[in-house]
C-alpha cells in the first residue's frame, strides 16, 4: 500500500541562499537544506547570476533535503517555489537562458529609472502599480535593455523572475504570479497587466516577452520527468508558482492572522515593513515610494517600504568599539559586541539624540528615494557616552521603521517581527513605543518557505481558504504581544517631530556632501 503523502517542500531561492524546506500538512517544520547562492559583481555595476547555476543549487538543494526525510519523494504531497524578487531571468528558444540573470541588485538601469521617472506618463504608472520606479524592477531594467543592449533582447522569448525560471524548471510551463505582475507591469486592484503602464515603461512593443499570469492557489502543474529525476522526487507532484519572497515571508510571519490586517517588518541588514489592507485603503504617497504587492487572499494586498540600513548601522557602530579596543590590544568579535547590545541600552539615560540611519553607501530608497542620504547624529552633548550613542542608533530604527509606516497611511495597531534582530529586547521594545503599538514576534524559522507551502496547501485542498491554513502554520508560532510603555510612546513621538525635521533640512547638505 502506497505511503500517504503528508508532506509539502518549500523552495525559497534568496540572493544569499538557496533553500528547500519540508513541512507536514499543517504546518510543522521537519527539516531543512540550503546551497550558497554564487552571482557575480561587476565594475560597471552589473550583478548577474547563471540561470543554469541557479536551476543546479535548487536540485542540489533538493537532494540535500532528502538525504534528512526519509521517503520525501513517496511523501510529498506538493512543492512550493518562491524567491528573490524584481531582476529580469531571460528565456529563449528551448527555454534555454538567453544570458545571465540581472539581479535586483543591479544598478546598470539608474539612468533609466531618471529618465522614466521624469516623464507625465509615470504618475499613471505609479497609480496603476502603487510602485516606485528604482533600479531593482524588471520594468526599468527590460526599458534600458531595450536601448542599450537590443541583442540581449533579440536573443530572448520570455522575460521572467528567479521563481519563475525554477518553475519552467520544475514543470516545463512559462508563467509569472500575481504579485510581481501587479508591480511592476500591471494594476494591484486586477492583478493583471496594464496597457498604461506598459506604454509609461516605453515596452508596449515589448508585450510578447511577459509570460501568463497563473494564481498558485488555484493552479499546480505536475513535476516533470526530467525535473524528478534531476531533484529525486516524483513526477507528477504537485508544484505551486508561489509569490514573490518579500510577501510570502510575510504572510509566514504573521502580516495576517485571525482573520485580520496587521504589519510586518523583517529587521535584518534592511528594513522591510509590509502593512496588509484591503485595496480600497492603499495609500499612495506624493513621493511615488514604496510597493503595493498583492497578497494570495481575494481583494487584499501589502503597502511595503524598505529602508536600506536597518541592523547595519548596529554592525558599524558596534564595529568602531571593537576596532579601538584592538587598537589596545584586546580581540572583541563582533558577535560579542552585538550581546551587549542590549546591556548597553538598559545602561543609557533615555535622551535627545537623534540617529538618522542610512549608513548604507547606496543611500535610501524608504520612503524617500535619495543615493545620496548619509547617517548623521544629532543632539550630542560631552556627557554622552558609547552605550547613548547605542541608545541612539536603535532608536534611528524604531525612527526609520515609523517612517516607513507613516507614509503607507495610519500606523498599525500591531506590530510583527521577524529576522534576527527580533531577539534584542532593546529593538522590540523601541519598535513597539516608536509605533504605539504592542509587538509579537514570529518564531517561524523559515517564512518564506512556509508562506509559499502555504499557498501549495491551499491549491491541493489542505485547506479551503488562506484564512483556514493560517489558524495552523501562523497563529501558533506568533508570541505574547508586548506592549510599549505609555511615556516610551509619548517621547518616541515628540522625537520622531524631530527626526523629520532634521531628515527634510539636511538634505541639501548631501548634495554638497557628495560633490567632487
Amino acid at each position: 500500500m502506497a505511503e500517504a503523502a503528508d508532506l509539502i517542500i518549500g523552495i525559497d531561492a534568496g540572493t544569499s541562499v538557496m533553500k528547500a524546506v519540508a513541512f507536514t500538512l499543517t504546518g510543522r517544520q521537519i527539516a531543512s537544506a540550503s546551497v550558497r547562492n554564487t552571482y557575480v559583481t561587476g565594475d560597471d555595476g552589473s550583478v548577474t547570476q547563471s540561470l543554469d547555476q541557479t536551476w543546479l543549487d535548487c536540485t542540489r538543494a533538493l537532494r540535500g533535503l532528502a538525504d534528512k526525510v526519509d521517503r520525501l519523494a513517496d511523501r510529498t504531497a506538493a512543492i512550493a517555489i518562491t524567491a528573490q524578487g524584481d531582476g529580469t531571468w531571460l528565456v529563449g528558444a528551448g527555454n534555454r537562458p538567453a544570458g545571465d540573470a540581472w539581479l535586483w541588485l543591479d544598478a546598470r538601469a539608474a539612468p533609466t529609472v531618471e529618465r522614466l521617472a521624469a516623464t507625465d506618463a509615470d504618475r499613471a504608472r505609479f497609480e496603476a502599480t502603487g510602485t516606485g520606479l528604482n533600479t531593482c524592477q524588471q520594468g526599468t531594467q527590460l526599458a534600458h535593455m531595450d536601448r542599450y543592449f537590443p541583442d540581449l533582447l533579440a536573443g530572448a522569448e520570455t522575460a521572467m523572475h528567479c521563481k519563475d525560471w525554477l518553475y519552467l524548471n520544475l514543470t516545463g510551463i512559462r508563467a509569472t504570479d500575481p504579485s510581481e505582475v501587479s508591480f511592476t507591469f500591471g494594476n494591484f486592484r486586477t492583478r493583471c497587466y496594464d496597457s498604461d503602464v506598459l506604454a509609461a515603461l516605453g515596452l508596449t512593443h515589448r508585450r510578447a516577452l511577459l509570460p501568463e499570469v497563473i494564481e498558485g492557489t488555484e493552479t499546480t502543474h505536475p513535476l516533470t520527468t526530467e525535473a524528478a529525476a534531476a531533484s529525486g522526487l516524483k513526477a507528477g507532484t504537485p508544484v505551486c508558482l508561489g509569490y514573490v519572497d518579500m510577501c510570502m515571508t510575510a504572510l509566514g510571519a504573521g502580516v495576517r492572522s485571525e482573520g485580520r490586517n496587521a504589519a510586518c517588518s523583517a529587521i535584518g541588514s534592511t528594513g522591510v515593513h509590509l502593512l496588509a489592507k484591503p485595496v480600497s485603503e492603499v495609500v499612495l504617497n506624493a513621493e511615488r515610494t514604496g510597493y503595493v504587492i498583492a497578497l494570495p487572499i481575494p481583494g487584499v494586498v501589502t503597502q511595503v517600504q524598505t529602508n536600506m540600513g536597518a541592523t547595519i548601522n548596529l554592525d558599524w557602530l558596534l564595529q568602531v568599539g571593537a576596532d579601538l579596543l584592538g587598537e589596545f590590544g584586546v580581540t572583541v568579535g563582533l558577535n560579542d559586541m552585538i550581546g551587549r547590545v542590549d546591556a548597553w541600552f538598559a545602561s543609557s539615560k533615555p535622551g535627545n539624540i537623534l540617529y538618522h540611519p542610512y549608513i548604507s553607501e547606496a543611500g535610501e530608497r524608504g520612503p524617500f528615494v535619495n543615493a545620496r542620504a548619509r547617517a548623521n547624529f544629532t543632539g550630542l552633548a560631552s556627557r554622552h557616552r558609547y552605550p547613548d550613542l547605542v541608545r541612539a542608533v536603535v532608536e534611528g530604527l524604531g525612527m526609520a521603521t515609523r517612517d516607513c509606516y507613516a507614509a503607507m497611511g495610519a500606523l498599525p495597531s500591531e506590530l510583527r517581527v521577524s529576522g534576527g534582530a527580533a531577539r534584542s529586547a532593546s529593538i522590540r521594545g523601541t519598535l513597539g513605543a516608536a509605533l504605539g503599538a504592542p509587538v509579537r514576534v514570529s518564531t517561524r524559522e523559515e517564512a518564506g518557505a512556509a508562506g509559499a507551502s502555504m499557498m501549495a496547501a491551499v491549491a491541493i485542498g489542505a485547506y479551503r481558504t488562506m484564512d483556514d491554513c493560517i489558524a495552523d502554520w501562523v497563529t501558533p508560532e506568533l508570541g505574547d504581544a508586548e506592549q510599549p510603555k505609555p511615556e516610551d510612546t509619548d517621547r518616541m513621538t515628540r522625537l520622531f517631530a524631530a527626526y523629520a525635521d532634521v531628515r527634510r533640512g539636511i538634505t541639501p547638505a548631501w548634495d554638497i556632501l557628495a560633490a567632487r
